[in-house]
């Protein structure tokens, strides 16, 4: 069984949207393009090594619709050479264009579709499409989460965790690290049970602080 890896750019307040430029959202959303500032070298070493093995791409409808205009013309780039190259799994209740080579649309019964791309590739990468995350997170559907978190607060715009978070447990797979102008990268991976609760009354806590 092959891995889920949903890799997300968001501000300190957990805004996915549109981090890439004004186009990506050109209605009602005022920040379009606010990571394009914050990008630097490490930055930049993370997401490369992030699509180290990707041999697929899952996305929602707009986010296929951006990558389908852009990357089939986007010159011998490394990225440009892989994501036209592998396959690519679209989730939308309508009927995309496919006219990127190797697309294909999934059906209606998503969580299944998922499960059985899972079973097909060996690391498959959801990318943006915070619509389809939402489906993801709901049904336990991912195995790694990458987040970048930048140091802005916008107030506005969509969430990663909205109405498809469940309670789940995550761990940590590796230290985070910052860049230079303050983007932390976040590797979690899925884990097993429900978030657990506990009192800061219980007995012998307070000496457990003091010690």
């Amino acid at each position: 069984m092959g891995l889920i890896h949903i890799e997300l750019f968001t501000t300190l307040d957990l805004v996915g949207q549109a981090p890439g430029g004004p186009d990506e959202d050109p209605v009602g959303f005022p920040f379009g393009g606010w990571q394009v500032p914050l990008m630097d070298e490490v930055a930049g070493a993370q997401v490369d090594a992030a699509y180290e093995g990707a041999d697929a791409l899952l996305l929602g409808r707009r986010t296929y619709d951006i990558f389908a205009a852009y990357w089939p013309q986007a010159g011998d780039s490394p990225f440009a050479a892989l994501f036209n190259s592998i396959p690519k799994y679209v989730a939308s209740r309508g009927r995309p264009d496919l006219s990127w080579a190797g697309s294909s649309h999934l059906g209606p019964d998503l969580p299944g579709a998922v499960r059985e791309i899972r079973d097909r590739h060996e690391h498959v990468k959801v990318v943006g499409s915070l619509n389809l995350v939402q489906t993801l997170l709901r049904e336990r559907l991912f195995d790694r989460l990458d987040l970048w978190v930048h140091p802005i607060i916008l107030g506005t715009g969509k969430k990663v965790f909205e109405s498809g978070a469940v309670p789940a447990n995550v761990t940590l797979l590796e230290p985070p690290v910052a860049g230079p102008r303050g983007a932390v990268f976040l590797r979690y991976g899925s884990a097993d049970g429900i978030p657990a609760t506990g009192s800061m009354s219980a007995p012998g806590r307070e000496a457990r602080n003091e010690g």
